[in-house]
C-alpha cells in the first residue's frame, strides 16, 4: 500500500484507465455575503464492496490529501468528518465509510467580494479507496463556484441537511484522560441517561491507542469513564487528545477534547447493551445472598471445612443454653467475616484496584497462611497435640463455647465464600455495583446464610433432639474428620505452587515441616503432662519466618492443555473473534475453584463437546483467575459478576453475551453450538 501511495505516476495510468471507485464532487453550500461565511462539501461515494477512510485511518489506510487554490482573502478551514464505522481485516483495525458520505468544510469568502459574484474554488484532493484485499490510490481535481450576495441566504442543495445530521456533535465541555504504560483512560462530561448502544471511542491522535483492542466504558454519575489499550512501542506523552464517541449502530456520535487530569475511579462498567446491567430490586438481591450463602454448605469447595462444622453441631446437643450461645457466635464469625472480606473488596475497587470476589485466594502469602492453618488442623484432628481448635472443645464454659463457635465461624467463611453459586452470583455481581450501604447488607445476608444451619440448630429443639449424645465416638469422628482437612491441605499445597511456583513452594513446604515439627514436639510435651508453650512459640516463629523468608513468586506457565484448544483470553482476542464473526465461548475459571474444576470434568472437557465447536468454528477463550488480572476483572465487573466460575456465549458478531448456568451440563454447550 505505501508502495502505491509513494509511486504518482503508477497510480494516475491506473486511475486513468477507468472511473474511481471512489467518486469525488464538490459541491457549495448557500451564498453569504462578502466576508461571511458557508460550507463546501466534499461528496465521496464509493463503489459497492469499495470504502474511504476518516481523518484517522487506524492501523492501515490513509485520510484524505486536500490541496486548496483559492483567491485571495478566501480561507478554507478544518474539514469536519461524519462518525465513521470500523472495519477488522486480519486483525487490523480500519475507521472507513462504506457508503456515500460528505466531508464538510467552513468556508470564508473574501471580504472585498461583489455581491452577485460567485468566487471560484478549486481543489485537488486524493484519496485511498480499498476492499477487504486491495487498495487504489484516487485523485480529482474539482472545482465549484461560491456565490456571494448582499445578505446570507438559507437555500441550499437539500443534500446537505442530511450530510449535517451524519457529523458528530460537537460536546460543549472539555474531558480530561489520563496515560500509564498500558491504558489511555479518558474522562468525557456526559448525562448518564444518555443511552449507548455499541458505543466506540476514534482517537484523532495517530498511534497512540491499540486501535483493535477491546475498549472499555463505565458511568462515573455524568461521567463517561473510557479505557483504551495504549500502544506499546509508543512512549510519547500528550498535551490533548480529541476524537469521537460513536453512541450506536446509527452513526450518531459526539466530537470530544480532553486535557490532561484526573480521571475518576470506581465507576460502574457498562454491559455490552451499552448500559450498566441492570440489577434486581434490593430485597430479591438480599434473598439471592441468603440463599447463596445457605447453599454455599453443600457446594464441594466447601466440604473440607464441614469436618470443623460438624464437631460443632455434635457439641451444640450438650445443652440449650450452650446450644444457643454456640449458634449465635458462630453466626457472628460468620456475617463479621462476610462484611470485612466485603469492606475490602469495595475498598479496593474504589481506590482504583481491579479486584473481585475471592480476591485473598490471589494472593500467594494468605494462600500459604491458610496451608499452614490447614495442615496444623488437621495435625490436631489427629491428635498428634491439643490445641484449642476453632469449634472444638476448648474447655466447658460459655465462654470457651463462644469463643470457639466464633472462630470457626470466621474460619469458615473465609474459606468458604471464594466460591460462588446459584443465587450468589447475581448477587456478589450487583454487591460491586451498588452503593456501599446496600453493598454491605448483601455481604451480611450471604454470611447469614451461610450461618442459618447452625443456627436452626441451635434455636430449633426438635433438631436439636435428633443429634446424638457427646461420647466416645467424637474421637472417633474427629480422627475421620483429619481426612477432608488434609485434602484441603493438599490442595492448597499445590495452589501454592500455581500461584508462587516451584521454588516458592518448596519454601513454603520446608517451612510448613519445621512449624509440624515443633507442633509435634509440642504434643509430646502434653502427653508427658509439661507445658506445651515453649514448642507452641518456636512453631509460630517459624511460620511467620517462614512466610517472610518467601521469595518472590513466579507462577508456572499456564496450561495449554485443552481438548476445546482454547486460547488465553484478553479483550483483544475477544474483540478479533467477534469482529469475524465465529461463535465465542468465554470460559473464566480459577485453580482454586472446585466448582469450576468440576464444570471442566463434566461438561467443558469432552470429546462431544470438542466435535460440536469444531463443527461450528466455535472460539474458545479461557480466562485463568487464579492469580489476580485486571482485564479478567474488568470483563467480570462487566457482566455483573462478582467472581468465577462464569461462561458466556456469542453467537457471532452480533450477538450479545449470553450468561450461562454456572452449573454446567453436559448437553448444554454442545446444544448451543448446535443452536
Amino acid at each position: 500500500m505505501l508502495a502505491l501511495v509513494l509511486a504518482p505516476a503508477g497510480a494516475t495510468a491506473q486511475v486513468g484507465r477507468g472511473a474511481p471507485h471512489v467518486a469525488a464532487e464538490l459541491v457549495a453550500g448557500p451564498a453569504t455575503r462578502p466576508g461571511g461565511e458557508t460550507t463546501i462539501a466534499i461528496h465521496m461515494t464509493p463503489e459497492k464492496g469499495w470504502h474511504g477512510y476518516w481523518s484517522n485511518p487506524g492501523d492501515a489506510g490513509l485520510g484524505m490529501q486536500l490541496d486548496w487554490t483559492l483567491p485571495e482573502g478566501a480561507k478554507a478551514g478544518t474539514p469536519r468528518y461524519p462518525v465513521p464505522q470500523t472495519l477488522v481485516v486480519s486483525g487490523l483495525m480500519n475507521h472507513v465509510y462504506e457508503s456515500d458520505y460528505a466531508v464538510l468544510v467552513p468556508f470564508t469568502v473574501p471580504a472585498d467580494a461583489a455581491p452577485g459574484t460567485r468566487v471560484p474554488v478549486h481543489l485537488r484532493a486524493q484519496w485511498l479507496a480499498c476492499t477487504e484485499q486491495i487498495c487504489v490510490p484516487e485523485q480529482a481535481d474539482l472545482a465549484v463556484e461560491v456565490p456571494v450576495a448582499a445578505t446570507a441566504a438559507t437555500d441550499r442543495d437539500p443534500r446537505f441537511a442530511e450530510w449535517q445530521r451524519r457529523l458528530p456533535a460537537p460536546l460543549d465541555a472539555v474531558g480530561t484522560f489520563s496515560l500509564d504504560d498500558r491504558t489511555v483512560r479518558l474522562a468525557i462530561p456526559l448525562p448518564a441517561t444518555t443511552p449507548l448502544d455499541a458505543p466506540h471511542v476514534f482517537v484523532g491522535e495517530d498511534k497512540l491507542i491499540d486501535y483493535v483492542g477491546a475498549q472499555q466504558f463505565a458511568w462515573k454519575g455524568d461521567m463517561l469513564i473510557v479505557t483504551l489499550p495504549r500502544v506499546k512501542l509508543d512512549p510519547r506523552g500528550s498535551d490533548s487528545l480529541t476524537g469521537v464517541l460513536r453512541l450506536n449502530g446509527a452513526g450518531d456520535g459526539i466530537a470530544f477534547s480532553a486535557r490532561p487530569g484526573t480521571v475518576p475511579a470506581g465507576a460502574t462498567p457498562i454491559a455490552d447493551g451499552g448500559t450498566a446491567p441492570e440489577l434486581p430490586s434490593l430485597p430479591l438481591l438480599v434473598l439471592a445472598a441468603l440463599a447463596g450463602g445457605l447453599l454455599l454448605n453443600i457446594m464441594p469447595c466447601v466440604f473440607p471445612i464441614l469436618s470443623l462444622k460438624a464437631l460443632s453441631l455434635a457439641r451444640a446437643g450438650e445443652s440449650e443454653r450452650h446450644a444457643r450461645i454456640e449458634g449465635l457466635a458462630y453466626a457472628a464469625g460468620v456475617i463479621l467475616a462476610c462484611l470485612i472480606l466485603g469492606g475490602v473488596l469495595l475498598a479496593l475497587r474504589a481506590g482504583g484496584e481491579q479486584v473481585g470476589w475471592a480476591f485473598q485466594l490471589q494472593e500467594p502469602l494468605v494462600v500459604v497462611g491458610l496451608l499452614f492453618l490447614a495442615s496444623a488442623i488437621t495435625a490436631n484432628l489427629l491428635g498428634l497435640f491439643e490445641f484449642a481448635v476453632p469449634g472444638f472443645a476448648a474447655g466447658n464454659s460459655p465462654s470457651s463455647f463462644t469463643r470457639g463457635a466464633f472462630a470457626t465461624g470466621l474460619l469458615a467463611a473465609f474459606v468458604a465464600t471464594p466460591c460462588t453459586g446459584p443465587f450468589m452470583a447475581s448477587a456478589m455481581g450487583a454487591a460491586l455495583l451498588l452503593p456501599v450501604l446496600p453493598a454491605m447488607s448483601l455481604f451480611a445476608a450471604l454470611g447469614l446464610g451461610i450461618a442459618l444451619p447452625f443456627l436452626a440448630v441451635a434455636f430449633v429443639p426438635a433438631l436439636r433432639k435428633r443429634l446424638p449424645r457427646p461420647g466416645r465416638w467424637m474421637v472417633i469422628f474427629r480422627h475421620w474428620m483429619a481426612l477432608p482437612m488434609g485434602l484441603t491441605a493438599l490442595a492448597l499445597a499445590w495452589l501454592t505452587w500455581k500461584v508462587g511456583g516451584t521454588g516458592f513452594a518448596l519454601v513454603a513446604l520446608a517451612g510448613l515441616l519445621l512449624v509440624l515439627s515443633a507442633l509435634l514436639v509440642a504434643g509430646m510435651a502434653q502427653r508427658r503432662g509439661k507445658s506445651a508453650a515453649p514448642a507452641a512459640l518456636i512453631a509460630a516463629a517459624f511460620a511467620v519466618l517462614a512466610l517472610v523468608l518467601l521469595p518472590e513468586p513466579t507462577p508456572p506457565a499456564a496450561s495449554t492443555g485443552s481438548l476445546l484448544a482454547a486460547k488465553p483470553f484478553s479483550e483483544k482476542a475477544l474483540a478479533e473473534a467477534r469482529a469475524a464473526g465465529k461463535p465465542v465461548f468465554v470460559w473464566m475459571t480459577a485453580d482454586w475453584c472446585l466448582t469450576c474444576k468440576v464444570n471442566e470434568q463434566v461438561a467443558i472437557e469432552r470429546e462431544d463437546t470438542r466435535a460440536a465447536f469444531e463443527k461450528a468454528g466455535v472460539v474458545v477463550l479461557r480466562g485463568d483467575w487464579t492469580r489476580r488480572d485486571p482485564e479478567i476483572t474488568r470483563y467480570l465487573t462487566a457482566q455483573g459478576a462478582a467472581g468465577v466460575p462464569l461462561y458466556v456465549w456469542y453467537a457471532g458478531s452480533s450477538g450479545k453475551a449470553e450468561q450461562l448456568p454456572q452449573v454446567l451440563t453436559p448437553e448444554l454447550l454442545a446444544g448451543k453450538a448446535a443452536g
